[in-house]
């Protein structure tokens, strides 16, 4: 199936075929439900482009995740400019730029989301923590929104009034998982000395974000509500799209409802633990989503 899909992709270059090879186990590895949910229900032409983006999302997080803020910055800047190398050369000595430079030749909309991500990884580098819902709106619309373009882009309708609805639906539904994001690696952000969560909202319920309380579960389910609340306001982002896309747009959203309900069970006890959906569950969601996308595809006559 992989081979087909770098057929149907465009990818014939040996030496790109085993870079775009290479990307897709690093994507399996770190985001396998991500990746379980592309390679079953998005038509293979788009695939290796989707891992493509993912790949570069995922190398740049890990190039400027480590140390204190000098330092990430230094190595956000470094890694800037390889990127911009790679584009004015359309090449790179690392496998995962050429892969991105390939994906933005036949997508060249992923271009502009490559430099709006980047540019947004500065505010990723610099915050130390969120005051209130305005600045975490501030946070979503510089780096989590961008961050969930580079893949997202590539569903996007070609029209313009229909793609502003999709990306004005994306904001929605990465709101949502920015603030649920913030609950699950809630512990290890407060060992990190960068908690996500609205100190504002922290101050109001009294919560001690160390360890587990009634005045934290509080918090918790505020803020699960809350996002909750986007979610629902987001469900139409699967009309917005190829009907190709859609079921993989269902079970993206579908993924995000299971990590909420995680959340909301953890509850207090995410000041001493992560949260995340069962692979049970999301197994089941994904194969029920292959299984009514296989039901929909028109029969040969």
């Amino acid at each position: 199936m992989w081979k087909r899909a770098l057929d149907r992709a465009g990818i014939g270059e040996p030496r790109l075929r085993r870079d775009y090879t290479e990307q897709r186990r690093a994507v399996r590895r770190f985001a396998p439900a991500e990746y379980a949910a592309a390679r079953l229900l998005l038509p293979g032409a788009l695939l290796p482009h989707v891992v493509a983006a993912v790949a570069f999302m995922h190398e740049t997080d890990d190039r400027i995740d480590r140390g204190p803020a000098d330092e990430r910055a230094a190595a956000l800047e470094e890694w800037d400019g390889l990127v911009r190398i790679a584009f004015a050369e359309g090449d790179s000595a690392l496998p995962v730029l050429r892969c991105l430079v390939r994906s933005a030749e036949r997508h060249p909309d992923l271009r502009t989301h490559v430099t709006e991500f980047l540019r947004g990884c500065a505010y990723e580098v610099a915050w130390r923590t969120i005051a209130d819902d305005e600045e975490l709106e501030r946070y979503v619309r510089a780096y989590s929104l961008p961050a969930l373009m580079l893949t997202a882009g590539l569903l996007a309708p070609a029209e313009p009034p229909a793609r502003a609805a999709f990306t004005a639906r994306c904001h929605v539904l990465i709101r949502a998982m920015q603030r649920f994001d913030f609950l699950e690696d809630l512990a290890e952000d407060v060992r990190a000395g960068r908690p996500g969560v609205p100190a504002d909202a922290v101050l109001r319920h009294g919560a001690d974000l160390t360890r587990p309380g009634p005045e934290l579960g509080r918090l918790v389910a505020e803020q699960a509500d809350r996002a909750a609340a986007d979610l629902v306001a987001a469900a139409p982002l699967a009309g917005l799209v190829d009907p190709a896309y859609r079921p993989f747009v269902r079970a993206l959203t579908g993924v995000q409802r299971l990590r909420l309900d995680a959340v909301r069970r953890a509850g207090p006890a995410l000041a001493v633990r992560p949260s995340g959906p069962s692979a049970l569950r999301a197994g089941v969601l994904l194969l029920g989503a292959s299984a009514a996308r296989a039901r929909r595809a028109p029969r040969p006559v």
